[in-house]
Parts: structure tokens; C-alpha cells; sequence
């Protein structure tokens, strides 16, 4: 049978046909072209345009008239400020995704144990539904300084007044001229004191109604002598409501200060210590005869504890970035939790039947089983630390801005903040540029060698 007959019956294929294969190639293609055409006209338009429009700004001045060449990016690493966000940037790519990481591979395992795990994910992943604009305000709110508003430090301030006690009266202040105020901020008698001696303590600064629900009047206790061998006092509001009173003397209607530490001094040493009573009177028995000074120790006074400056420029950078562990905790587990899922179960079977023990199991077959997942979920991070903006620009107060920047925010206020130039805001865009693609390259070749 010769080719022409072959041709002829469809065994080989014929000359005429290849052009035609051709055309439906070409077709097939323009098909293709023309759908994909938007995507590339979008991602021109919103990424290829601004990256190379940034690019070229970045050798202009500020009004962008003026060509300065590497200027701009000179300046940048002379900038105090720019200097401290490339700092804190660096901060965040270290601390934030290790610290991410780690808890999303604890959680992910633990949760494996727990019977509601499904409901335990969704609960941990429920951060992610908010938007950083929400989240910075809901940290901002929690981070505020007055116990009263901030969550935190409500909290701060529980334990330790629970453990350490607070003043009664912060505000109190001795009568002047009547008290003599020590270094410290205690108050001492003016005049010397010995046993069988009555001492009055007149104090001022404290409203009518911040006294104790306790407290009575004082002036029963003023009126009472002292024994033979004691030292009575008593530590009173000099104020009568409503006016009138003699001050440094006891009225009627003035109240006693009670839970007021008070202490005998005798050459400078306390020697006896006690607390007042309902009516603000005190005494101290047993004392050997002598000249005495009673002291109110400052501790009466001190200010009450306010908890931690959580937003202060020392704590501002590890707040926020507690912040953002909160939003992205549930990403990180979700994600390992699914690597966790697809391991051999043999292995981990066959472990056990030797007597590995589970953290065993954990460090020597599922960290090492689970690192390709735990690389790709790591690099994913440090990717979108590089571009936190919303919760260091919201939850950071505008004195510690500057103490809080990132590469991210430092852009911003450069270039539309305040300092208006575009020119070095563009150089900073271009260096977080260069600092995100490694890191893009990474995890697609990483994605890639997975695949194949």
C-alpha cells in the first residue's frame, strides 16, 4: 500500500491537514489570551505600574522636579527614624513568626487530644474574620493605661492589690505647719511625745466622700486620756462639713481616718507600729519612758498602682506584636494542623510499640515530618510581617510612633504623614520590595519542589 493510499485513508497524516492544526492552535491560543487579558491588564495596572512608578520616583526629590539619583536612598539609611523602623521590622521578622509558628505546632498537636477539636479550631481561627482596623482598636482599648478602661491592666492591677495592698488615702496630706513632712513623703508630730501624752494627727486632702464606709467621728477618741504607760493618738480629717472648726483641734463633727499605719519613732528607729481604728485613734503600750515622735509612714499616701504602661515606648513594639499573634495564631494552626493530619500514622504507631514516649515522638518523627509545612507557613509570615501597617499605626499612641515604626508605617508617614516627601517614601517602598522577595522566591520554589 503506498503513502497516497495511507494518506488517503487517515493512516498518516496528510499535508493539507497541518496547516489546519496550526490555525487551531493559534486560535486556541488568542482564546486564551483574551481571557487571561484582564488579569494581566489588573495586574499591570495595580502591581507592575506602581512597583516601576515607585522605582523611578525613588531618584527624584520631593517636589519630584529635581533628579537625585541615590540620594534619596542615602538619606534613608542616615534617618534616626528610618534607622529605628528597619530596627523594629527586624524585630517583627524575628520574634513574630517564630513565635507563631511554635504555638500553631503546639496547639495543632494538642488539639488533635481534644474532643471538641473542630470547635476549638473555629474559636482560634475567629481572629482572622477581623479586619487589623478592628483588631487595633480592640487592642488599643485593652492596652489603655487606666485600669478602669484597659482590660490588661484591670487585671495587673487585681493581682497586685490582692497581694500587696493599696493606700486608703492617696490624696492626704498633713496640715501645714501642724505636721512636719519627711523625706520620703511621711508626716511626723511636730512636737515630741512620752508616754501618758495624747497626740493629735490633723490631715487635709481627703473629699468627704472618698472615707472609708467605717470611719466616726473623731472626737470621742481625742477626748480620752491616755494611761500610764501608753501613747494615745489619734489621725483625723481637719475639716468640718459645712465650714466652721478651729484648725489642728479636734471638732465634733470631724471624722477619724482609719487603716492609718502608724509608728513610734525613738532616735530615729521605729520601735512600735499600729493601725487606726474606726474613729482614727491608735495607741502603743509597753513603750519605756522617753521622748517619742509618731510617724505616718508614706506608704499611707503612696499613689495607687496603675497597672503597666503596655503602649510606653519600652513595651509598645512587643505589645502590638502580641496583637498580632492573636489574629494569626489560628492561621498557624489551622495550616500545620492539616500537615499534621496527611503524616503516616505507622510511624508514629510503630514509635509507641518501641516506648517512645510522646514528646519523643514529637521532637524525633513529628517536628522533622512536619518541616516542610512548618518552612512554607514560616516564610509566609516573615512575608506578612515585612507589611504590618494597621495595628502599629492604630494601636500605637502618637508619642510613640516613632518608637513603634516599621518599615510599613515609616513609608506612609514619609511620604503622606506629614513629611510629604514621595521621593524618599518611594525608596523606602523599593527597599521593603527587596526585602519581601527573597522570601517570595523562597516559598514558590519550596511550593514548586512540593508539587513535582
Amino acid at each position: 500500500m503506498t503513502a497516497t493510499t495511507l494518506a488517503a485513508e487517515g493512516a498518516i497524516p496528510s499535508a493539507a491537514g497541518a496547516p489546519r492544526r496550526r490555525r487551531t492552535r493559534r486560535r486556541g491560543r488568542t482564546v486564551a489570551l483574551l481571557f487571561v487579558l484582564p488579569a494581566l491588564l489588573l495586574l499591570g495596572a495595580l502591581v507592575v505600574y506602581p512597583v516601576l512608578f515607585s522605582v523611578g520616583r525613588s531618584f527624584f526629590d520631593a517636589s519630584g522636579t529635581r533628579f537625585v539619583g541615590g540620594g534619596n536612598y542615602a538619606e534613608m539609611f542616615h534617618d534616626p527614624a528610618t534607622l529605628k523602623a528597619i530596627r523594629n521590622t527586624t524585630i517583627w521578622v524575628v520574634v513574630a513568626p517564630a513565635l507563631l509558628t511554635g504555638l500553631g505546632l503546639i496547639l495543632a498537636v494538642l488539639v488533635e487530644k481534644v474532643r471538641w477539636a473542630t470547635a476549638f479550631k473555629l474559636l482560634l481561627f475567629m481572629p482572622m474574620a477581623v479586619s487589623f482596623l478592628a483588631a487595633g482598636i480592640i487592642f488599643r482599648l485593652a492596652y489603655d493605661e487606666d485600669p478602669d478602661k484597659g482590660v490588661l491592666d484591670a487585671a495587673v492591677v487585681s493581682v497586685h492589690d490582692a497581694f500587696a495592698g493599696t493606700s486608703s488615702y492617696p490624696t492626704a496630706r498633713g496640715r501645714e505647719g501642724l505636721l512636719d513632712q519627711g523625706r520620703d513623703g511621711s508626716y511626723l508630730s511636730h512636737a515630741a511625745a512620752s508616754p501618758g501624752d495624747t497626740v493629735t494627727l490633723p490631715m487635709v486632702g481627703v473629699l468627704p466622700g472618698d472615707l472609708p464606709r467605717d470611719a466616726s467621728p473623731a472626737g470621742p477618741a481625742a477626748r480620752r486620756a491616755a494611761a500610764a504607760g501608753e501613747l494615745r493618738g489619734v489621725v483625723y480629717l481637719d475639716f468640718t462639713p459645712g465650714g466652721g472648726g478651729k484648725q489642728g483641734r479636734v471638732d465634733p463633727r470631724e471624722s477619724g481616718l482609719p487603716g492609718m499605719r502608724v509608728e513610734a519613732l525613738r532616735d530615729g528607729r521605729t520601735v512600735a507600729a499600729t493601725t487606726s481604728s474606726a474613729d482614727g485613734s491608735f495607741r502603743f503600750t509597753g513603750l519605756h519612758e522617753g521622748s517619742y515622735t509618731v510617724k505616718l509612714p508614706a506608704s499611707n499616701f503612696a499613689p495607687p498602682y496603675q497597672g503597666i504602661s503596655w503602649l510606653g515606648p519600652t513595651l509598645v513594639t512587643p505589645a502590638i506584636i502580641g496583637a498580632y499573634l492573636w489574629i494569626w495564631t489560628g492561621f498557624a494552626m489551622v495550616l500545620i494542623g492539616a500537615g499534621l493530619s496527611s503524616l503516616p500514622r505507622d510511624a508514629l504507631e510503630a514509635a509507641r510499640m518501641d516506648g517512645a514516649n510522646e514528646w519523643q515522638i514529637f521532637r524525633r518523627i513529628t517536628v522533622p515530618l512536619l518541616a516542610p509545612v512548618l518552612t512554607v507557613v514560616f516564610v509566609t509570615l516573615v512575608i506578612n510581617v515585612m507589611k504590618v501597617f494597621d495595628l502599629v499605626y492604630i494601636i500605637a499612641p502618637g508619642p510613640v510612633q516613632e518608637d513603634a515604626t516599621v518599615l510599613a508605617t515609616q513609608m506612609w508617614l514619609v511620604s503622606f504623614g506629614g513629611g510629604n516627601n514621595q521621593g524618599l517614601g518611594s525608596a523606602l517602598g523599593v527597599l521593603l520590595l527587596l526585602l519581601v522577595i527573597p522570601a517570595m522566591v523562597f516559598n514558590v520554589r519550596r511550593f514548586r519542589r512540593s508539587q513535582r
